[in-house]
């Protein structure tokens, strides 16, 4: 079986300025990675490459040989952005915007018990305003997972939700995980990737600290598995 994503020399660059400068990185599918590195050194730009919002300014990014990945990768930002309209609008939307009309309430209520809410109807009618910060990265996820990704990509998941939504959202993952899900993370949080048993990935310096990255020094390192 081939890889699931092949990157060799990727660089990023906005406005001239390299963000990312990654030798080489293989995913094979049904793999989970963690990436790791101090903010600034291009976790987030990697995350929004592998989602293929971006094109990378050179090296190569290939992903299962070619097929097509816009049907089949989602990534979750840190700071998810909900529409204005009901939770149950949100977690819909991926699937009405590729024409499925059957089922909707169905998959809206499996995916929001899988973020951990027990009572998905009850929130169905309500708006982003009168969610907490981590009930929206919750239905965030469940929008997330409606369209049955092949690959999840999370950005900081758990830092900035409360004990309880962090606890859902790693319970979500692995079940994801369970079903073959490939899920990259970046993230800070060692008590998640141990909970995800990731594969460390970490991404070496800031694009503000001084002086060119020597060449001959890959800026990616690769750890054991926590």
């Amino acid at each position: 079986m081939s890889p699931l994503y092949v990157c060799r020399d990727l660089v990023q660059r906005y406005e001239g300025r390299e963000v990312l400068r990654l030798p080489e990185l293989t995913v094979d599918e049904g793999e989970v990675l963690a990436l790791t590195g101090p903010n600034g050194c291009g976790k987030s730009t990697l995350l929004r490459l592998l989602a293929f919002l971006e094109h990378p300014a050179s090296g190569m990014l290939r992903y299962a040989g070619g097929a097509e990945p816009r049907q089949e990768v989602t990534l979750l930002l840190q700071d998810a952005y909900l529409m204005r309209c009901s939770v149950f609008a949100n977690v819909t939307l991926g699937l009405r915007l590729r024409r499925q009309r059957q089922g909707l309430g169905d998959i809206y209520e499996e995916c929001m018990r899988a973020v951990g809410f027990a009572d998905p109807e009850k929130l169905a009618g309500r708006g982003p305003r009168a969610l907490s910060g981590g009930e929206r990265q919750r239905v965030a996820l469940a929008a997330r997972l409606a369209l049955r990704p092949r690959v999840l990509l999370l950005d900081e998941p758990t830092s900035s939700v409360d004990a309880r939504s962090g606890r859902a959202i790693v319970e979500a993952v692995l079940a994801c995980m369970r079903q073959g899900t490939t899920v990259i993370c970046a993230t800070h949080d060692r008590a998640l990737m141990t909970a995800l048993a990731a594969r460390e990935v970490a991404l070496g310096r800031r694009w503000d600290e001084s002086g060119p990255a020597d060449p001959a020094s890959p800026s990616v390192t690769e750890g054991e598995q926590t």
